[in-house]
């Protein structure tokens, strides 16, 4: 499978809208995602496979520090590399924009995550409790420079 990452656009917003709960994540709605993809602070990409978008991802940037919003694969799409080429296309933008660190939470019980974000030196650097309705969230950052 070839996947291209790009730049997202409102109107790949439009095509995922229908299946955006039920194929990807419930909590990542179009809403929310609108205002995101306005906010001048904001770098949102996709990951298309023949015009299908399999997944995205997003960052949110404060002075010189990102902030890792989601990422994001398609359910039928998972265990076959998306998140992980999202995940460097992230870390690639936060360095062209001189970013010094990445930070992110994760679900303490999504190991599948937890492992890829490990895999690319994120470290664990604390944890909110109840994050996610009854289950907290690890916290983890990368330093880039």
């Amino acid at each position: 499978m070839s996947v291209i990452i790009t730049e997202m656009k409102l109107s790949d917003l439009e095509k995922i809208e229908d299946i955006l709960t039920t194929d990807f994540d419930d909590f990542w709605n179009k809403k929310v995602l609108e205002e995101e993809l306005s906010s001048s602070s904001s770098k949102y990409i996709v990951a298309k496979s023949d015009d299908e978008i399999v997944g995205f991802a997003g960052l949110k940037i404060v002075l010189n520090e990102a902030d890792i919003m989601n990422i994001v694969t398609k359910k039928n799409y998972r265990r076959q590399g998306i998140g992980c080429l999202l995940l460097k296309n992230l870390i690639t933008i936060s360095k062209s924009l001189n970013v010094k660190s990445i930070t992110l939470e994760v679900n303490e019980n999504n190991s599948n995550a937890i492992d890829l974000y490990t895999k690319y030196n994120f470290q664990k650097i604390g944890v909110r409790k109840n994050y996610y309705k009854n289950e907290s969230a690890i916290i983890m950052k990368k330093d880039l420079l």
